[in-house]
């Protein structure tokens, strides 16, 4: 297997428009989560969430009209991305050069307003570019057009695993020399009244706020965004030039086959075991783990149970940056995993925020408040998802 390395990386989400404002942010610590403004907002339970704001994408008008506000921001991080990568690709290189996203819920937006056009106003006709903006492969076919990228693309949905998967797929197809260079990450966009309805209903959303692993946690919060990363073999990277912010040295799957909703900790135990022994790191070599930490009670007591079953000998920091940004779905684990390059590159750990004591019964070496100075060489990042459905990445100092 050839070693791969991440060479460029961009971002919208909550905390910042780029991966500057989004560094920055998780350098002071701040959260994102705040009111939503949203129409009908009478009819909602939960009125939080963690919103993109003063956002304005600036593509062609044509193109705006052919995306949904997912692919849109999924657009903007690959642009950004391969521009930091001064990734340049000949007629032959694109051939060999491909795109994985991941999502939840594809063009969400659009699909409500479809709906909402036939059921509620009584229109016979939706808008005629409905499909392919809905759909969930739009975000992968629009960076592939836009970056002119010929090689391996296709999406991949599995609910808030989304973009681990589809990072880790990536690193198996350029490790395996499958492709050269792969665009991977997540988007996702849903904080509209729908959106938040059906969450409200699985009553896992916290009406104040995401305190993961406290001892007052009282649910998740919904964000949108997006995050994509540039992966191309560690031998090209250095032939050209280009700046390495991070190698990937193990992914790690798993399925708890148990249930749809409870995530269980043997599950997560065994996707982050994988991934360390695919990377050849001990336990004991880790020095952070970006966790899934979504603030729900069984999530998080699932995660720390099979966190002290791997690291309890040793002790490893650990942080949920959703409490900053909100659970952003299917894009989670692509915008945590800049929270991991930031760890290995820049040496901060990304804290916990809101100043919730941990639940000691978790005993957990949780970050909070304040971002932690580090000196490590690897770091996991961990994505559980409803289903049951485990991805853990691996990350090592460049």
């Amino acid at each position: 297997m050839r070693r791969v390395v991440i060479t460029g990386a961009g971002t919208v989400n909550p905390l910042g428009h780029n991966l500057v404002q989004t560094y920055h942010a998780f350098r002071q610590g701040r959260c994102a989560i705040g009111p939503l403004d949203l129409p009908e907002m009478d009819r909602l339970s939960i009125k939080i969430g963690a919103a993109v704001k003063g956002w304005q994408p600036d593509f062609p008008p044509a193109l705006m009209g052919l995306c949904d506000r997912s692919t849109l921001m999924a657009l903007s991080a690959a642009a950004e991305a391969v521009e930091m990568a001064g990734l340049r690709l000949s007629k032959d290189e694109a051939l060999d050069a491909g795109v994985i996203m991941g999502t939840a819920g594809g063009g969400h937006m659009t699909g409500e307003a479809a709906y909402r056009a036939v059921f509620a106003e009584g229109k016979n006709r939706v808008h005629p570019f409905t499909v392919p903006r809905l759909m969930n492969n739009a975000s992968a076919s629009q960076i592939a057009i836009a970056q002119g990228l010929k090689g391996p693309g296709l999406a991949v949905s599995t609910a808030c695993a989304s973009s681990n998967h589809a990072i880790g797929l990536a690193f198996q197809m350029v490790a395996l020399g499958q492709a050269e260079v792969m665009l991977a990450g997540g988007t996702e966009a849903m904080l509209d009244f729908g959106g938040i309805k059906v969450w409200e209903a699985l009553r896992v959303l916290s009406p104040v706020g995401c305190h993961p692993f406290a001892a007052d946690r009282t649910g998740m919060v919904q964000g949108e965004g997006a995050a994509v990363l540039v992966l191309e073999t560690r031998e090209r990277a250095t032939a050209r030039g280009a700046t390495i912010l991070a190698e990937i040295v193990g992914f790690g799957m798993s399925t708890d086959a148990a249930d749809m909703i409870v995530p269980q900790a043997d599950g997560a135990l065994r996707a982050m075991g994988q991934a360390l022994r695919q990377a050849g790191v001990r336990p004991g070599d880790v020095g952070y783990v970006n966790a899934h930490g979504t603030g729900t009670k069984a999530n998080d007591t699932a995660e720390a149970a099979a966190l002290n079953q791997i690291f309890g000998a040793f002790g490893v920091p650990v942080s949920s940056t959703k409490s900053a940004h909100g659970h952003l779905i299917g894009a989670a684990g692509a915008v945590e995993a800049l929270a991991c390059l930031l760890a290995l590159s820049q040496g901060v750990i990304a804290a916990t925020v809101g100043g919730h004591p941990a639940d000691p019964t978790l005993e957990l070496d949780l970050v909070t408040g304040n971002p932690r100075p580090c000196q490590i060489d690897f770091c996991l990042s961990n994505s559980f998802a409803f289903g049951g459905l485990n991805a853990v990445l691996c990350f090592a100092k460049p």
